[in-house]
């Protein structure tokens, strides 16, 4: 007699392909908007559930947890970070939950260094000129930016991403510099050419540009605060391609109004969707909609990995990619 499949609920639209192969593999209700599913929505997949699959949009807390029934055994997130969930509480309740890391580590490395480029050669001011049609023809001094190669860049968070912007950066001729919470092995150190900073304080004091490539945790919370801003040189610029919340939002905003940092390249925010309006009035900040990872090549792998946890997990075996507290 054939086993009964999985019951899975999905939250948001997934790659086309994604959601093929998991309806040919579980019983999936998938969503028909891509509009994240509401507090009451949640709380009636978790109820229903043997598998969740939510993304980064779906809060999961612990008033969420506590009304799932006990048939929801996996919580198998559609993304890698996972501060959506309670993974404390979810382990309590023995529910698993999985991610999937790695797979989006070159795409957000490659828009760190567009964003480096984008701020340090004014190219969003350039477009901004031509989609107007007011360019007026080549000028000695017109849209001057800075050269890439020779700058100092300051790696906050030296994960993943974060070794891989530093190799993109060496060949681009950038000196690379971090601040981690453990040093490298020195043969990482030695192919990266990287200089290890124990005290971000001093790191920061001497970059030409800050990249933060740190997951958000308690202890990294507001780490970019208004003093740390303030060591920054007047001709330094931030990226931030990681989590919002790594940075003082405001103290930023203020800093770059009065020119006290020459420019940022923002594609995460502290409130979410709501950036601090006042920076989209400023001409040396470049803002993306969190589009970081945002390739179809990235989305189907994350979507491959979702359904690899999920299989080995219905095969009785602990998901490749669970999440611990202890992992966070």
């Amino acid at each position: 007699m054939p086993r009964e499949r999985l019951s899975v609920v999905v939250t948001r639209r997934l790659p086309e392909a994604v959601e093929t192969r998991l309806s040919e593999l579980f019983d999936v209700t998938l969503r028909d908007t891509d509009n994240p599913m509401s507090r009451d929505e949640l709380v009636a997949a978790v109820k229903t559930a043997d598998v969740l699959v939510p993304t980064i949009t779906d809060t999961i807390d612990g008033g969420v947890l506590g009304q799932a029934g006990e048939q929801l055994r996996l919580i198998a997130n559609y993304g890698a970070g996972v501060d959506n969930i309670d993974v404390a509480t979810a382990r309590q309740r023995g529910i698993l939950v999985s991610n999937t890391p790695g797979v989006l580590t070159d795409d957000t490395a490659d828009m760190t260094m567009g964003l480096i480029l984008a701020v340090t050669r004014r190219i969003p001011e350039g477009l901004s000129v031509m989609q107007k049609g007011d360019w007026a023809g080549w000028a000695p001094t017109a849209l001057l930016g800075g050269r890439v190669g020779g700058r100092r860049l300051g790696i906050l968070g030296m994960g993943r991403i974060g070794q891989a912007v530093a190799r993109r950066a060496r060949a681009f001729g950038m000196q690379v510099h971090y601040h981690n919470r453990r040093k490298l092995r020195p043969e990482i150190e030695q192919e990266l050419e990287a200089t290890y900073w124990d005290s971000l304080d001093q790191m920061v004091a001497r970059m030409d540009v800050i990249s933060i490539n740190c997951p958000s945790t308690p202890s990294t919370f507001h780490l970019m605060n208004a003093r740390r801003l303030k060591l920054m040189k007047p001709t330094a610029v931030v990226v931030n391609t990681s989590r919002g919340e790594v940075i003082d939002e405001n103290a930023l905003t203020r800093m770059l109004r009065a020119g006290e940092i020459a420019g940022a390249g923002l594609d995460v925010y502290e409130h979410g969707t709501d950036a601090n309006p006042r920076l989209r009035q400023l001409p040396n900040v470049v803002l993306l909609p969190h589009m970081g990872s945002a390739t179809l090549e990235g989305r189907i792998e994350m979507g491959e990995k979702v359904i690899i946890n999920i299989k080995t997990f219905e095969d009785g075996h602990r998901p490749p990619d669970q999440v611990v507290p202890s992992m966070l």
